[in-house]
């Protein structure tokens, strides 16, 4: 059925549709109204579960941490200095192999204070052994999180996901939205039987203390068990269009790619304005496209390989930044390319919320041409003198 709704209603009902028995977060801006919906579809008894109330993010994903392991499909949803609150046991949940969801309502980090919106925060935990999905959309957020349940909760992976959606932007914007029946979702969807869990009528251990001799084993596990997820995605993508209609879960989406001696790659919501750009850059002849990167962890290196080795000019936009290096993406896309002909830039722009107009698109496009092979902060207020920020 076809709603008109806000972003964070959009994905509380997805969430709730996928029927999970726990749900923790706490409120932090802009991730609020998801977990405020939660609650009320808990208290109108339109969702059999449990909202728990904690002091702190950290809390939130410990009483998750704790539900998943003892068997019950649960969900969290948090924001910038939320996440990082929670990086230990976000961590640990990963190293537990607990297949939590969590939406990820993209907010830039302080300090200084800033509560709009790039993706430092879910990009800064990158290697924390979830599988991340970046929306471009709330359609796309609403159908990454049913399919990313199944993906998590797949025997072979049992890995925790994580649903990166634009703060603002998406959150509190609104769009239609086909939300799937429940009927759909629960064909999709089985209910949640682990392999494993914490039980007292058959004992066992979680996280246990790992020496030397076996802690490397832990750590290839996951990463063999994400590479797997590269092979799985694409079945299980799928099988959601057969229930759904929809090809929302992908590895990456080409856009007008075949002939274009021109690309530019990017996550989330700025795709939309990216692909506008793009159709008005064709209508005068020029041969721009885009390479939206859905799944960011794994990384699908042979997909975005493919993709672009043909193209000579590539611009890669982060709305992050690892300060003193480069952008993240654009630092993994340029460790796949050894040929000297390839020329890729790389662009930092939308940090804290700063607006990514059609016409810093177009310079960049301009740029990924020109000055090739580095790095560039865009729309740098040059009003701003850098000795103000340095320690004298």
């Amino acid at each position: 059925m076809k709603k008109f709704l806000e972003g964070s209603w959009a994905v509380a009902e997805a969430v709730k549709s996928c029927r999970p028995g726990v749900i923790s977060a706490y409120p932090i801006t802009p991730q609020t109204h998801i977990v405020e919906h939660l609650a009320k579809f808990v208290a109108d008894g339109q969702i059999n579960a449990e909202s728990i109330n904690v002091e702190s993010e950290h809390s939130a994903a410990s009483v998750v941490l704790g539900s998943q392991a003892v068997g019950v499909r649960s969900f969290t949803a948090t924001s910038s200095q939320g996440l990082l609150l929670m990086a230990e046991v976000v961590f640990n949940i990963a190293g537990m192999r607990l297949p939590v969801m969590m939406v990820c309502a993209n907010r830039a980090i302080s300090a200084p204070i800033n509560i709009w919106n790039d993706q430092q925060d879910s990009i800064s935990l990158r290697d924390a052994g979830w599988i991340q999905f970046y929306a471009e959309n709330n359609q796309e957020a609403v159908d990454l999180i049913i399919a990313g349940y199944k993906i998590g909760e797949t025997p072979k992976i049992m890995l925790p996901v994580m649903v990166c959606v634009d703060g603002f932007i998406l959150t509190h914007g609104m769009e239609t939205v086909d939300m799937p029946s429940q009927a759909d979702v629960d064909k999709f969807l089985p209910s949640y039987k682990p392999p494993f869990k914490l039980d007292v009528d058959n004992p066992m251990s979680l996280g246990l203390l790992a020496d030397p001799s076996v802690y490397t084993e832990t750590r290839y596990a996951i990463h063999k068990t994400l590479e797997d997820v590269l092979e799985i995605i694409p079945k299980i993508s799928r099988d959601y269009k057969s229930v759904f209609g929809r090809e929302s879960l992908r590895l990456v989406e080409e856009y007008k790619l075949d002939d274009a001696d021109v690309a530019i790659v990017a996550l989330g919501s700025v795709c939309g304005t990216i692909k506008d750009v793009i159709d008005k850059e064709r209508e005068q002849g020029r041969k721009v496209g885009l390479l939206k990167i859905v799944t960011y962890r794994p990384f699908p290196k042979e997909s975005i390989y493919k993709a672009l080795k043909n193209i000579p000019y590539i611009g890669i936009l982060d709305r992050n930044i690892s300060l003193g290096s480069d952008g993240a993406v654009y630092t993994e896309i340029r460790s796949l390319f050894s040929e000297p002909s390839k020329k890729i830039s790389g662009f930092v722009a939308g940090l804290g919320g700063r607006d990514i107009p059609q016409d810093t698109v177009k310079e960049m496009i301009r740029l990924t041409k020109e000055e090739v092979n580095n790095c560039k902060f865009m729309d740098l207020d040059t009003r701003i003198l850098w000795e103000e920020f340095r320690v004298s």
